[in-house]
């Protein structure tokens, strides 16, 4: 059952017949245990090129009765627009300075392109996907986070009513990083905090980053398969995690608080999704 329900999703590329080899060698109380558990994924607007067997993987947990919920990222696409608009990309700590016209061009990219796109490509794969935003029904409530970065988001909480409602459905939500001031003024919210709210207020088993890094390094470049909160503190003190994996970091750590597990993945590698949630042996996991 398990072999024919990923021939479905898959293509007939090399690598997808490895893979049912190497699920069909995997025991099957992995998979038994995903049944009826919540698995929220962020997909990285970095990795959003990989996205079609980022969601080959989604569609078969969800055929094997997980209860996969997707929020993506968009940081390169909204960035080729504002250059193509002559709209200066600016940042602070990593988060994007959102004045009124970048947050026009954010609105536009998420809802207009990106979360379509992927809605779309989950159907014609054989899905059943809606998309959704964090301003649909309130789902997200916010408040600006700091003046000097504008319309920009700092969660204050979820409603995951929609959520479930469509996974009880039997749907997969994708959802876009966007949030509700008190005002109803939209709201730029950075999608890894997005992911890290979502996964605690939905009782989440666990929660997955797929970025364009291969995991937490050394500083030997060597990739750390398992580190805890305690761990990962010293790693980002004593200088090892920096620039932007930092607020990557600092966001599974927040979701440590009500996750018991969170697992940073390469978004790059194909079925990369599958491996984490079933062996375990690829990328970092951060445990409690």
């Amino acid at each position: 059952m398990v072999t024919a329900a990923l021939t479905t999703t898959t293509s007939n590329h090399i690598s997808d017949y490895h893979l049912l080899e190497w699920i069909s060698c995997e025991t099957f109380k992995s998979i038994e245990a995903l049944k009826g558990k919540i698995l929220v994924i962020k997909l990285g607007g970095s990795t959003l090129e990989h996205q079609r067997s980022v969601l080959q993987d989604i569609i078969w947990l969800r055929s094997m009765g997980a209860c996969p919920v997707l929020v993506h990222g968009g940081g390169p696409y909204i960035n080729e627009w504002l250059a193509k608009l002559n709209i200066q990309a600016r940042f602070e700590n990593g988060l994007r300075v959102t004045d009124s016209q970048t947050l026009e061009v954010v609105r536009m990219v998420l809802l207009g392109q990106l979360n379509p796109q992927l809605v779309l490509m989950t159907s014609q794969m054989g899905g059943r996907a809606i998309g959704l935003s964090g301003t649909d029904g309130g789902m997200v409530r916010a408040h600006i986070a700091n003046e000097r970065l504008g319309f920009v988001g700092e969660i204050d909480a979820i409603d995951v009513t929609p959520v479930r409602n469509l996974l009880e459905a039997g749907y997969i939500p994708i959802i876009a990083p966007l949030g509700e001031a008190p005002d109803g003024t939209c709201l730029n919210i950075n999608a890894d905090l997005v992911a890290s709210h979502l996964a605690g207020a939905l009782d989440a088993a666990k929660l997955l980053f797929l970025s364009n890094v291969v995991g937490i390094c050394r500083s030997n470049g060597e990739v750390i398969p398992e580190v805890t909160e305690a761990q990962a503190r010293w790693l980002i003190e004593d200088g090892v995690i920096t620039g932007g994996m930092i607020p990557k970091v600092q966001a599974c750590l927040d979701a440590l608080a009500t996750v018991p597990c969170v697992h940073i993945l390469d978004g790059r590698e194909p079925h990369t999704l599958l491996q984490g949630v079933l062996t375990r042996q690829t990328g970092t996991m951060m445990v409690r």
